[in-house]
């Protein structure tokens, strides 16, 4: 047996028994770019230098699919199991958290930034589903309105069924809205799920108006924007949204949130792996980009959402003008799942009979 024939034999089976073990060398330089799917909710959006920065790090051309709503895009990768149309999944909240578990469409993956995330946000101790930003849904009201009549502005969800507040307030469809449906999750984390039809119905006798959408309660409904109702359900980080909309610009937001007493309902959204990815290196480096504080200080500013990750710092915009809630209402993520058709049919039966 020659030399030259020891030599390749050396070769084959290195190269063999790397095959074996999945591994595989990096693409050599000037390799054409791969391609990574980012499967989002229609609300995904960040900076283009930012995804440009991932790219150019990765040799990675990112395609962003965006697919309706959460509900919808969750139902769009449920169908897809096993064939899978992304690589990663945005967009997750915690209102189908459970329903995204139990279809078993994500790999787990515990990046090294998760040590640093707070406890509060990890809600899927398997590491399928990771936190990567939060939102609260309160009652947001016109300073301008309450200023001129003299009204002292609601403080919690009990004061809106007080006769002073009869016909101002404004709420989505919790069936056709997501914020109406956080609202709603918001009654029952504060009234218990024996008491919050007693809560909607003390609504409704005080003249609550129900729209399909977020746009239209607060573009078209709330006085703001020349509404005529001047409490509405939005975000906690709709005050800094208005001054950096606001044409001409404004100093100071015309807006207040109420989060006193468990009024608001946290939202957090998750990413996670899609089972079945073929670029699995790939969707792990963008797991840890979107906890990065490059992409995380990005956000606020795209997405009007607050980072997880407690090393990113907040726009001054949102620092000055955003309340956090000191407690939230909360409702288990399980109980969510089980209950959801069963909550909002009754809410339906209560609320638009």
């Amino acid at each position: 047996m020659n030399l030259k024939y020891l030599l390749y034999h050396f070769l084959l089976i290195s190269l063999l028994t790397a095959c074996a073990q999945g591994t595989a060398s990096p693409p050599p330089t000037g390799a054409a770019p791969r391609t990574l799917t980012v499967m989002t909710h229609d609300s995904f959006a960040a900076s283009e230098q930012v995804i440009q920065a991932f790219e150019d790090a990765n040799n990675v051309t990112v395609k962003i699919l965006p697919s309706g709503d959460t509900g919808s895009a969750l139902n769009k990768a449920i169908l897809s199991k096993g064939n899978p149309l992304a690589d990663v999944f945005y967009g997750v909240d915690n209102t189908f958290l459970s329903r995204a578990l139990k279809e078993e469409i994500f790999e787990p993956y515990e990046p090294p930034i998760l040590a640093d995330i707070p406890d509060a946000f990890k809600l899927d101790g398997s590491n399928r589903m990771l936190p990567v930003d939060y939102g609260d849904v309160c009652p947001n009201y016109d300073l301008a309105y309450f200023a001129e009549k003299g009204l002292q502005p609601p403080q919690s969800l009990a004061d809106l069924v007080n006769p002073e507040y009869k016909s101002l307030l404004v709420v989505q469809n919790p069936a056709t809205s997501s914020p109406g449906l956080a609202f709603l999750l918001a009654t029952i984390g504060r009234f218990g799920s024996d008491g919050y039809l007693d809560y909607w119905e003390n609504l409704v006798a005080n003249d609550v108006r129900v729209v399909n959408d977020w746009e239209s309660a607060y573009y078209s409904e709330f006085s703001v924007h020349g509404g005529t109702r001047p409490i509405v359900i939005s975000y906690g980080s709709s005050p800094p949204a208005e001054v950096i909309f606001a044409d001409p610009p404004i100093e100071i937001p015309p807006t207040g949130v109420i989060t006193g007493d468990r009024s608001c309902f946290r939202q957090i959204e998750f990413v996670g792996i899609l089972q079945g990815t073929q670029v699995r290196d790939l969707a792990e480096k963008w797991v840890d980009f979107m906890l990065s504080t490059a992409f995380q200080e990005d956000m606020p500013n795209q997405m009007f959402v607050f980072p997880v990750n407690p090393q990113a710092k907040l726009p001054d915009v949102f620092a000055r003008f955003t309340t956090i809630p000191v407690e939230t209402a909360e409702v288990n993520p399980d109980e969510i799942a089980a209950q959801r058709e069963t909550w909002l049919n009754a809410w339906t039966q209560a609320v638009l009979r």
